[in-house]
């Protein structure tokens, strides 16, 4: 019998039950946010010898770090609430998570159904509480001590966590209500279940089996030399065998790769001589983006965030075909698409050598090694504490294989703009499901949590927002470095049309606020260093700590910033010319 097993009432067993075919699936943490209601599934997870469950007082904190988790491991991860409004705080990170396909197995407590619409304390109605978003939702029986249910609680388990990870992966949702005794108070009635069945049999069927993947016929690219592959943000578990698998495509192609700041291929650049990564840059120039015009694109995992390179693209109005392993529609630009499910590995196995685009490629190139050196000339130039240059100096100086988590908003851009390739196989991690700010801090704490020693890149309104992260201290285990950007307020609204309408921009859109982070961080018991200049910088990140938190804050000036960016741009497309 496994000895994990609680016979001491109903709830306790039923939550056994749970807990332990969640481990024989696969599943290896469970985040737990305190309350009442939850207390049977809280006790069956954080007795499990085979799961670490964690403590997380802020649901929505905990909501980005089971998410950060999850994105780490590459596998779901259990995150459990008590009833009313709590489950509601996991909203954000549920939509994060089916937007970006992370598998979360998300579990919220529930009164039982004579408690529910007569005024019972701590009662919503939680059945499909986040809409559409969940891969599959699904409402528990009540426990009860019967071999059956148990039967039908395996099962149900079972599907919910092969769910979250196939077809796509994604978030589920079990909402669980419970009868009074919460606690494992003896009841009487579980005990006589004891020995009434084979519960190594009972299990013995359940383990994890990783989903096939889903493979159709290859897409007839056409026969030309004019083709661009363009690779979008992409977090694979394997990094250097997707770069890899790209390198291939493009050399059996002959087509350049436009690779996304947040793609592994700018961090394994030596996988693919093909590569470009000034495309912002060189497209500002017209006769330039008129002189590249493609006849053919092709598309991994999404367009890049780049506004200049999808309004480029969108005008050429080239074919493009669509390569991606989820489901989802993923041309926001409603191009002339056909879309084909499948990995990269695949398609670089299925296509033939044609080296048809030398010509093209090579101009690209032409352009790719002239930017380059420019753009590198002028942050190397920059005078003061330029954000942009943060992030270029972050992409040199970090220890190899270091997981970086780049924040929304002006951070990710930044990266765009100013990230270099290089080999030191850095490893990017974001949430652009959504594109929001919500839960940064906590989901760089889950993607650093039992790891390397991670590096989170975040402006100051972002961290703010997610001050609660800081919760985690206690419990985390292992080492994150938090940049913080600190330039007061908004930067990426500086770069919009809104910016010249002040009032109300300052207040209404840039939005500054008066934290103190040095106190703020010393409130949550966290390392903060003010840094004034990049050699301090560069001499913090050479080397991280092995364990531990900390802030390492670097002010610059919002409005200096943006004129900076926008200098450097006009300056080097002017070159071009």
């Amino acid at each position: 019998m496994p000895s994990n097993l609680d016979f001491r009432n109903v709830n306790s067993l039923w939550c056994s039950v749970l807990a332990e075919t969640l481990h024989r699936c696969g599943v290896r943490e469970a985040v737990v946010a305190p309350g009442s209601r939850s207390t049977a599934l809280t006790i069956a997870l954080a007795r499990h010898p085979g799961l670490e469950a964690i403590p997380v007082l802020d649901e929505r904190s905990a909501a980005f770090f089971a998410l950060g988790l999850a994105r780490q491991h590459h596998r779901p991860v259990v995150l459990v609430c008590t009833s009313g409004t709590a489950a509601a705080n996991f909203f954000p990170a549920v939509i994060e998570a089916r937007e970006s396909g992370v598998p979360l197995l998300v579990i919220t407590a529930d009164r039982p159904p004579e408690m529910r619409e007569c005024a019972s304390g701590q009662t919503i109605d939680q059945q499909k509480l986040y809409g559409a978003y969940p891969r599959w939702q699904h409402e528990c029986a009540v426990p009860e001590a019967s071999l059956s249910l148990l039967s039908y609680l395996r099962q149900t388990v079972v599907h919910a966590f092969t769910r979250s990870l196939s077809p796509e992966a994604g978030p589920v949702h079990l909402n669980a209500p419970f009868r009074d005794p919460l606690p494992p108070l003896a009841d009487g009635l579980a005990e006589k279940l004891e020995n009434a069945c084979d519960w190594e049999r009972f299990f013995d069927q359940v383990s994890f089996s990783p989903p096939l993947e889903n493979r159709t016929s290859l897409p007839s690219l056409p026969a030309t030399g004019r083709g661009v592959i363009i690779a979008g943000a992409a977090q694979p578990q394997d990094a250097a065998a997707y770069a890899q698998a790209v390198g291939e495509i493009a050399r059996k192609l002959g087509w350049p790769v436009l690779a996304d700041s947040l793609s592994p291929l700018r961090m394994h650049a030596g996988l693919n001589n093909f590569l470009v990564t000034t495309y912002d840059t060189l497209l500002r120039n017209p006769l330039v983006a008129e002189r590249l015009k493609p006849e053919a694109v092709l598309c991994l995992e999404g367009w890049p965030i780049s506004k200049v390179l999808r309004a480029w693209i969108h005008d050429t109005d080239a074919p493009v075909w669509m390569v991606s392993e989820s489901d989802q529609n993923r041309d926001a630009l409603h191009g002339r698409t056909r879309s084909w499910r499948g990995s990269a590995r695949h398609l670089a196995d299925g296509l033939s050598g044609a080296r048809m685009g030398r010509d093209y490629q090579a101009l690209w190139a032409g352009y790719e090694r002239k930017v380059r050196a420019r753009l590198d000339e002028c942050l190397q130039a920059t005078t003061g504490l330029f954000e942009g240059r943060a992030v270029w100096l972050l992409a040199q100086h970090l220890p190899e294989k270091t997981p970086v988590f780049i924040a929304n908003s002006m951070p990710v851009r930044d990266g765009e703009y100013f990230w270099p390739p290089n080999d030191r196989k850095l490893s990017p991690r974001f949430n652009r499901g959504a594109n929001g700010i919500d839960g940064t801090l906590s989901t760089a704490l889950g993607v650093a949590h039992g790891g390397r020693p991670a590096v989170l890149l975040t402006g100051d309104l972002a961290l703010l927002h997610d001050t609660n992260g800081f919760l985690l201290r206690p419990k985390f285990r292992g080492s994150l470095t938090v940049v913080l950007i600190n330039n007061r307020g908004g930067g990426i609204f500086q770069h919009l049309p809104v910016a010249q309408f002040d009032p109300p921009f300052e207040d209404y859109f840039a939005t500054p606020q008066e934290a103190d982070f040095g106190r703020l961080c010393a409130a949550y018991g966290v390392e903060h260093t003010k840094v004034g200049d990049w050699e301090t910088l560069i001499a913090l990140l050479a080397t991280l700590p092995a364990t531990g938190l900390r802030v390492l804050e670097v002010c610059t000036d919002r409005k200096r910033d943006a004129a900076t960016r926008k200098q450097i741009f006009a300056e080097v497309a002017a070159r071009l010319a």
